[in-house]
């Protein structure tokens, strides 16, 4: 397998690195303590083409697979894991969706907004009781004449704040369990349709988490995203990419603790040296880069099997898990390496610290990942 880029993705990580530099790291503690990322910066982002990651050409996307979402994101969530979050939600969950369930009509009708940016898109699974065990929802969707009529609650819905669409997974066939659960879309100014309040989090504060509220929400019949009842399994494969992406944004949180952690130890003395010739710190500097470069490697695999066609939950699964608890250890020895300056806001690390804790979250925890891991291996 050969993990190097092409000349066009490399080209693309150029720009988006520059992009990431000049658009994103100046202002990412601002959208961190203010808990929102402009429509503004999302446009720019529109402009670059990274709302559209999924999205092919012919309705104005770019068309990228696995590899490239795993190249932006790793450059994105270098300054900013909130903003990477958000891309996420967007491109990995309720675009990857629309991509894998819905109609001609559907897909020119949402596609060439969300490739822009002018459309935010959110993915509405989990529910005030049900995270890890998602099939286990309690969000119903009944046929009422030419219309859907959904009834319940959402929670950890990123992007709910401000999103223009949802794909909303809610139970047709209740005795049906998992096979009984379908995908609707949502539109924002839906009636019935009540956006929560901001969740007020550790980390990824510039992303927006809220709940919803489904009360006598009537959709068109139209709104079925995929065949009825297919939901939960089209819900499974978006989840398998947005593991793939969630790992990259990790590793980028990593690189960016690595990267300002080396910079401060070449610069800050202790001892009448610099502190980068103290062996502890050059071992912590060492772990924290040999660990990245597994967990990209481990990433890569995942993304290159997934846009060859081939299964790769278990990959997906392994690289989320590592990534994940990696950048936890590589943001806390950069910590470490500050010393009380890495304590306080005035550097980014603690930011990447906070934001690095939600990916052994988010997509399912690092016991799911485990839990997966563990059932492939008795296949074998």
């Amino acid at each position: 397998m050969d993990f190097t880029l092409s000349e066009d993705l490399s080209s693309l990580e150029d720009v988006v690195r520059r992009f990431a530099a000049s658009e994103i790291a100046p202002n990412a503690r601002q959208w961190d303590r203010e808990a929102n990322i402009p429509r503004e910066a999302i446009a720019k982002m529109g402009e670059l083409g990274i709302m559209g990651i999924f999205i092919p050409s012919e309705y104005g996307g770019s068309g990228l697979g696995d590899l490239g979402a795993t190249v932006i994101t790793e450059e994105i969530a270098r300054h900013c894991g909130g903003t990477a979050l958000m891309l996420d939600a967007h491109n990995a969950l309720c675009s990857a969706h629309l991509l894998v369930g819905a109609n001609d009509d559907q897909k020119a009708k949402y596609f060439p907004k969300l490739a822009t940016g002018e459309f935010l898109g959110a993915w509405a699974l989990s529910e005030p009781g049900c995270g890890s065990d998602a099939s286990a929802l309690t969000a119903t969707a009944e046929r009422d004449g030419d219309h859907w009529v959904l009834h319940g609650s959402k929670q950890w819905i990123t992007n709910g704040q401000y999103a223009d669409v949802f794909v909303v997974m809610a139970k047709t066939t209740p005795e049906g369990g998992p096979k009984g659960i379908s995908a609707f879309i949502v539109e924002r100014d839906t009636p019935g349709l009540s956006i929560g309040a901001k969740e007020d989090k550790l980390g990824m504060r510039a992303s927006d988490t809220v709940g919803l509220t489904l009360d006598n929400a009537r959709i068109p019949e139209s709104s079925l995203c995929g065949a009825l009842n297919e939901g939960f399994v089209h819900a499974m494969k978006v989840l398998e990419r947005g593991r793939i992406t969630i790992a990259a944004l990790a590793i980028g949180l990593a690189r960016g603790a690595l990267e300002e952690a080396l910079a401060y130890a070449k610069q800050r003395h202790a001892f009448g040296k610099p502190i980068f010739e103290q062996q502890s710190v050059q071992f912590m500097l060492a772990d924290m880069a040999t660990e990245i470069e597994a967990a990209r490697l481990l990433t890569r695999r995942a993304a290159i099997l997934s846009d060859s066609g081939h299964p790769s939950n278990l990959e997906a699964s392994i690289a989320k898990l590592f990534a994940s608890e990696m950048a936890t250890r590589a943001c806390l020895n950069a910590i470490q390496i500050f010393g009380g300056m890495g304590y306080t806001k005035e550097v980014p690390v603690e930011r990447y610290m906070r934001d690095a804790k939600l990916c052994e979250i988010g997509e399912g925890t690092s016991q799911v990942q485990r839990i997966i891991i563990a059932r492939r291996l008795l296949e074998l």
